[in-house]
């Protein structure tokens, strides 16, 4: 087995499905990447037992094959080369025990051990139960605007993803961790029939990396348990987040008279500012609104610091005095891309919303939800 493929090419093909794998003392054969020759076309596989990613590239050969090739130190090699044609032969060791890749550039030579290439698992196959498409963009931005909202709490596995709900009239992508919430919405995307699954994160991590690039649709067919996500090239398998997701409408305040109209930017710079004084173990930054000027207030008494701030805005509603996490609102704030956000509150123990003026398509929606911090 033998094929000559560019560096650049191959480190991008390692660097799409290697973000997957992770050491695997249970199953040490899922350390190393999975090639698949079929003459010009060498498919590239990386899984951790949960997740298998597939992409594929073109290399310069007429043969078939299959090798199991260590992640870790074939990939950290494959980044010492800028653009050069690479030629990978697969040969028998010198003690004869095994087999080995040999790796020649245009004047040196290399040798990388190689696993069993048949303990290698398959491809996960299953029934598929509904299929949809999604255009990568929108895919991007959904998760871009989600992923960060996310809860890494091990003990509520349904809140560790992120909820995919298509719906006859509009589509959400929805993530929680209980302390804020965020729902983006697009009314350009339906289905036929009500639908939903939760994805983990980790794929979803790596898939965001990718999805930018790519103007594509993105198939997904998924059933009660998997999922495959087809863009282009690159195969994305993971098996689905078993359980009920959280009823989210719930905690959505349907009547919110306060409202508060705000440079995005100023306030983000602001809360960063001031939330460097806030006690570390709340974060709390508290907004007191009164006419046309946020006041904006932290402290933490342990160590007698202080912050206190007057930012212009555009207000209507009675006067408040409300916490929020200065950690939670600089995320989302960060994460929204309008010149401009709303923030509206009902009580000051009654979560906020925020929603960006601006910047958005059309279809496009989104809302996040931040809890109140009591106290101070």
């Amino acid at each position: 087995m033998k094929f000559i493929v560019s560096s650049s090419e191959l480190q991008k093909a390692l660097q799409t499905v290697g973000g997957v794998i992770s050491n695997s003392q249970s199953r040490p054969i899922l350390e190393n990447f999975l090639f698949q020759l079929e003459q010009n076309k060498l498919t590239v596989t990386a899984s951790d037992g949960e997740t298998t990613l597939v992409t594929s590239l073109e290399v310069m050969s007429e043969d078939t094959g299959k090798i199991a090739v260590p992640a870790k130190i074939f990939q950290d090699f494959v980044k010492t080369y800028n653009e050069q044609p690479l030629t990978l032969s697969v040969k028998n060791n010198d003690e004869g025990t095994g087999k080995q890749l040999e790796i020649l550039d245009e004047k040196d030579n290399f040798a990388v051990a190689l696993d069993n290439e048949e303990d290698y698992p398959d491809m996960p196959e299953f029934d598929v139960a509904k299929t949809v498409s999604v255009p990568s963009g929108v895919l991007s931005e959904a998760l871009a605007n989600t992923l960060f909202a996310t809860s890494n709490d091990s003990l509520r596995p349904v809140m560790t993803g992120v909820l995919f709900q298509f719906g006859e009239e509009e589509t959400n992508f929805v993530a929680t961790d209980s302390h804020r919430l965020v729902v983006y919405k697009r009314t350009d995307i339906t289905s036929d029939e009500p639908m939903s699954f939760i994805m983990p994160k980790k794929p979803l991590s790596i898939f965001k990396g990718i999805l930018s690039s790519i103007n594509e649709e993105v198939k997904i067919d998924f059933n009660e348990n998997m999922a495959k996500f087809t863009l282009g090239n690159h195969i994305w398998v993971c098996r689905l987040i078993d359980g009920k997701y959280p009823n989210y409408s719930a905690v959505i305040p349907k009547e919110n008279p306060n409202v508060l109209t705000i440079n995005r930017n100023l306030l983000l710079s602001s809360i960063r500012r001031a939330s460097i004084m806030s006690n570390k173990s709340t974060n709390q930054v508290r907004f007191k609104l009164s006419g046309n000027i946020l006041h904006l207030h932290a402290e933490d008494t342990e160590y007698a610091n202080k912050a206190n701030m007057q930012i212009p805005c555009d207000y209507s509603g009675e006067d408040i005095n409300i916490g929020f996490s200065s950690k939670f609102l600089s995320e989302m704030l960060a994460v929204l891309g309008s010149e401009d956000i709303v923030i509206k509150m009902s009580q000051a123990n009654r979560p906020g919303i925020i929603e960006p003026v601006d910047g958005l398509e059309d279809g496009e929606s989104i809302l996040m939800l931040s809890m109140p911090v009591i106290g101070l």
